[in-house]
């Protein structure tokens, strides 16, 4: 009976014992809480990823535990360098909130809690550009916009390899902007831009576009510059003939005053093998005045007869 209740007394004693050296641990902040991070919180679907507890105090023997909500996913024991915790989002509930915990004894302390985010990587962007040429000066508009990808976007442009802008972010599906003024020159310019979200390593860039030199035939790019203005100007032109080919028309058809409207007689011949239409002319008559004085008393007016036309 003696033997029971001392192991009672001594179980007692570790017990306290164990809660002085916790209180004493908490006291001392030998056990400070330790810290979950991972290298991104921002991933896609399906992604494997890694969480990193790490607790200060490289002298304990320390059991780390990995939660979710309330789930304990899994269990490592180390002493000075952190633990890695790997695992796959793939659903929504993937996303968390995790917490580590570090154990010594009975004493534990947590992590504060640590959440990823879905996105969706950029799609290669698209640059659009716009030349406004002066004798002197080219005004140049750069338009950048990947049209997939979560928000917000950061764009930067280039001229060949080197960084021309800041970076611009937009947190809408609106292109970036940037404008810069060249003075003419005879070197033909190349540029592109690069779209980049939260993800990270998933940046993309755009397909070069080049810019002619001012000096010589500028190809495709003028004549996409010019195509514009041809085409309207080869609109009023046509408008401007179809005006004055209807005034001509209508000023055709106004009756000629004092001559009467032509007259068409149809005969037919050997049935209806075949027909011919004539047409007359009215005949014209104008008097002629009298060629000398004596034949002018003996002699009538002449007159002159105009030709009937078949």
């Amino acid at each position: 009976m003696w033997k029971k209740s001392f192991l009672v007394f001594l179980f007692s004693l570790s017990v306290q014992k164990a809660a002085l050296d916790c209180e004493r641990v908490r006291k001392t902040n030998e056990l400070p809480s330790p810290s979950l991070h991972s290298e991104t919180d921002t991933v896609r679907r399906g992604q494997n990823v890694s969480l990193s507890c790490l607790q200060q105090n490289k002298s304990l023997e320390i059991t780390y535990f990995l939660f979710r909500g309330g789930k304990c996913l899994q269990t490592q024991d180390g002493k000075g360098e952190p633990v890695t915790f790997n695992l796959t989002v793939s659903e929504a509930h993937d996303l968390g909130p995790y917490k580590c915990k570090v154990q010594v004894a009975n004493c534990s302390k947590y992590s504060l809690p640590f959440n990823f985010t879905f996105a969706d990587p950029v799609t290669a962007p698209v640059l659009n550009i716009s030349v406004i040429q002066t004798k002197t000066d080219r005004y140049i508009t750069l338009r950048c916009i990947s049209f997939n990808g979560s928000l917000p976007i950061n764009y930067i442009f280039f001229e060949k390899n080197i960084t021309i802008s800041p970076v611009i972010s937009k947190d809408v599906r609106k292109p970036a902007e940037f404008n810069i003024t060249k003075s003419n020159t005879a070197e033909v310019k190349e540029y592109r831009c690069k779209a980049k979200n939260r993800l990270p390593d998933h940046a993309k860039y755009s397909k070069p576009v080049t810019i002619p030199s001012t000096g010589g035939d500028c190809g495709p790019f003028c004549l996409q510059l010019l195509l514009p203005g041809l085409l309207l100007v080869l609109i009023i032109i046509i408008l401007v003939l179809a005006f004055w080919m209807l005034r001509k028309y209508k000023a055709n058809e106004k009756p000629v005053p004092g001559v009467e409207p032509k007259q068409c007689v149809s005969s037919a011949q050997d049935g209806a093998k075949y027909s011919q239409e004539i047409h007359y002319a009215d005949p014209v008559f104008q008097q002629v005045a009298p060629r000398d004085q004596e034949n002018s008393n003996n002699s009538k007016d002449g007159y002159v007869y105009s030709e009937l036309v078949l």
